[in-house]
């Protein structure tokens, strides 16, 4: 096995898992049609419970992994740009996305929630439409984009906390310790460590959904406590370990029992939260511990197990991993309305679940990576969502044929 872990360049394990992580919530965001109840604007006619497995599996460690990697990548952008220049990166292209992209993803979730309303004669021709719903900083709904609303807090929580201890520790001191403290953590309880207080934040949260594991922050402008805790160490812990690349090998070394505690727990967290239940746990009671105990260690030993597999087996260069890394951040920003609209379209099909699935997701990743191609890579935006604008290639020149 050989990995690029120790050298200063690309950490193309990492990058696949980070596009990984934002390519599967075009598979998650599909799998919703097919709950066997409706839980989402659209209920597709073929549903199943493997479909509300296939969602909790993917759930429970996709964006606490993605967390974890944008919090190694932001020290490692920080380090190398100062903070000046960092703060500028992340205005431009995590806030500037999130401005720009909010309001035309929201006109194509609506027009998706109207469609599928007619369909099922929710809506009658000629008749007066509902009233709009009133929304204000409590409740304003940030979409499929609240991840960077949450990055955008972080990145300013980071620069704020880190700027004292910048203009103190002049000799390196703290900056030891810091390091210290980083390499105790990373072991094989780094998991369960990581949970205690995450279980603690589920616990004490009276709207806390066993299913949906760390609470998703897609409305209003102050995160669930849940979410800014379980999000929020991922996002620190991977902001030290750029201090301590070393580390890095030992949690790769660590993969197979994190794999096996993220299968064990996970199962066990599925089983507690009693399948696809979207019931909140309200009381404090012993069930609601356990179940928050055992979601918490899930959720990181799968982050973990996530990142060491990626670490293990795909540290090689592929030219293929980094297109679609590249292209994983246009994929996110723009598919949430193409899904929605694909699963109005084909909710009355004949067909399993799964073959509607697949082509739900397909079709999408195809839209997406096609006009990421045509309008994204080779130009401003490029540059602009991405930090590079490809060009596009030119013909080679044909090389002169001698007169005989």
């Amino acid at each position: 096995m050989t990995t690029d872990i120790d050298r200063p360049e690309r950490l193309h394990g990492l990058d696949a898992l980070r596009a990984g992580a934002l390519l599967l919530g075009v598979v998650l965001h599909a799998s919703l049609a097919f709950f066997p109840q409706q839980i989402w604007i659209v209920a597709d006619d073929s549903r199943s419970i493997a479909a509300a497995g296939l969602f909790f599996a993917i759930h429970l460690f996709r964006m606490t992994a993605f967390f974890l990697i944008a919090g190694l990548f932001a020290h490692m952008m920080l380090a190398r740009r100062g903070w000046l220049s960092f703060a500028k990166d992340r205005v431009l292209r995590i806030t500037g996305p999130l401005t720009a992209f909010w309001f035309p993803v929201m006109v194509g979730i609506v027009g998706a929630l109207i469609w599928t309303s007619y369909v099922n004669g929710l809506v009658v021709p000629g008749a007066p439409p509902p009233p709009p719903p009133t929304y204000d900083w409590t409740n304003v709904p940030l979409t499929h984009l609240w991840f960077l609303y949450v990055l955008t807090l972080f990145y300013a929580a980071v620069l704020i906390l880190r700027a004292p201890f910048a203009i103190l520790d002049k000799d390196g001191g703290w900056g030891r310790v810091v390091d210290g403290v980083t390499g105790a953590l990373i072991g094989p309880w780094t998991p369960a460590v990581l949970a205690a207080p995450l279980a603690l934040a589920l616990y004490l949260d009276p709207k806390w959904i066993a299913f949906f594991a760390v609470p998703t922050p897609d409305a209003g402008l102050v995160p669930h406590t849940a979410s800014l805790v379980g999000f929020g160490m991922a996002f620190g812990l991977g902001f030290l370990l750029d201090r301590r690349r070393d580390l890095l090998n030992r949690i790769a070394a660590w993969t197979p029992l994190f794999l096996a505690i993220a299968v064990v727990s996970g199962a066990a967290a599925y089983s507690l939260a009693g399948g696809p239940k979207i019931t909140p746990m309200v009381e404090l009671t012993d069930e609601k511990a356990i179940a928050a105990a055992v979601t918490a260690l899930a959720v990181y030993a799968s982050a973990f197990a996530a990142m060491g597999l990626c670490l293990r087996f795909l540290s090689g260069q592929s030219a293929i991993r980094r297109y679609l890394a590249d292209a994983s951040y246009w994929v996110y920003i723009l598919h949430l309305p193409l899904v929605m609209l694909a699963q109005v379209w084909v909710q009355d099909w004949a067909g399993p679940w799964w073959l509607k699935l697949g082509g739900v997701s397909l079709g999408v990743f195809a839209v997406c990576l096609i006009t990421y191609e045509l309008l994204i890579r080779h130009s401003f935006m490029g540059r602009w969502l991405n930090g590079r604008r490809v060009p596009w290639r030119k013909a080679r020149p044909v090389a002169a044929v001698p007169a005989e």
